[in-house]
């Protein structure tokens, strides 16, 4: 079938629009209509190169829709189903089965290969140009288009009267920022929390936050307008990281350091100055992408006294558990 894609034909290349030859579902695979697709840093960062998705590509991954058709052996879901389009996994690997998908032994295969990459068509790609295959499937899902084959087991199905077309960032980035603290910090009552960078990964985290036992909450931005978005989402104090120093701030509030600081930047030298801002026991979370082969420094001495840094893919935990509670949770704010 026909469809329209926005391709990237090379590394920096702008996105344009064109009409692709798309495939038929396979056995275990969905043929959903996209409906609404959100765009992520990480799209752009793939686009620039950082990602090792291979060009021309067609990228988009939170995508949300209606499914279409589907292939041999699709139990899951039915033509007529409203889906968040979620994160794939092989469903094999150790570490999909203890449960933690996002972080599948062959999450690079599956995120950006270009390709499928499990069940009888691995190795191909259902999208073409001319005849010849284009590079599709990123993060499963290359929802910068009209149509997208998708693995069925990663299908969200979207029930009652929630509206499809504005679920689609919870495939990435409502989930990576909720997530991480939800799923993979989990502060306790009376923690004190530091988020950097407050675009929608950073406010989910804040919301997320917001809804668990935490009882200080800091937004640290360059924009004075992401911060009051940040205040109205539930932040009890807010830090104009352009203006002010930022672990100057942090003292000032807490008397301290944080007991959690998520970086939702990507940027380097913030990285390394969160890290000082988690003092004994306390943890620094890594949530954006920053540059291919971008390295940071920690203070070993200070390290040494029970801090942590966790990375989190995704927001971690599984797609299904994560949508549902989020999406009850958007359910409560409509």
């Amino acid at each position: 079938m026909k469809v329209q894609a926005l391709v990237v034909e090379e590394k920096d290349a702008p996105f344009r629009l064109q009409e692709v030859s798309l495939g038929e579902p396979g056995r275990g695979e969905a043929l959903v209509r996209v409906v609404a697709s959100g765009v992520c840093h990480t799209d752009a960062i793939t686009r620039a190169g950082d990602m090792p998705m291979p060009f021309p590509s067609i990228l988009g991954h939170e995508g949300s829709g209606v499914v279409e058709a589907v292939g041999p052996g699709v139990t899951q879901v039915a033509p007529g189903d409203k889906v968040i389009i979620g994160w794939p996994s092989c469903g094999e690997c150790r570490n999909c089965l203890d449960g933690q998908p996002r972080y599948c032994l062959r999450t690079g295969d599956a995120l950006v290969s270009g390709r499928r990459f499990k069940g009888e068509l691995k190795g191909e790609s259902a999208y073409s140009r001319d005849g010849q295959p284009i590079n599709g499937h990123f993060f499963g899902q290359s929802s910068f288009a009209t149509y997208s084959i998708t693995s069925a087991d990663a299908l969200v199905k979207v029930t009652g009267d929630l509206p499809v077309e504005l679920l689609g960032p919870l495939a990435c980035g409502l989930a990576t920022g909720a997530g991480a603290v939800l799923n993979e910090a989990r502060p306790r009552l009376g923690d004190s929390i530091l988020v950097a960078g407050v675009g929608a990964v950073g406010l989910a985290a804040i919301m997320a936050a917001r809804n668990s036992g935490v009882t200080t909450i800091i937004a640290a931005d360059l924009h004075d307008s992401r911060l009051k978005l940040a205040t109205e989402f539930g932040a009890t104090h807010t830090i104009n990281s352009g203006s002010a120093d930022l672990l100057d701030g942090v003292a000032g509030i807490t008397g301290s350091t944080v007991d959690f600081a998520f970086d939702c930047t990507g940027v380097i030298p913030v990285i390394e100055t969160l890290a000082e801002s988690v003092g004994m026991l306390g943890t620094l979370v890594l949530i954006g992408g920053a540059p291919a082969n971008a390295r940071f420094s920690l203070d070993h001495l200070r390290t040494l006294w029970g801090k942590r840094v966790i990375g989190v893919l995704g927001g971690g935990g599984r797609s299904g558990t994560t949508f549902t509670d989020l999406g009850v949770r958007l359910r409560n704010c409509l």
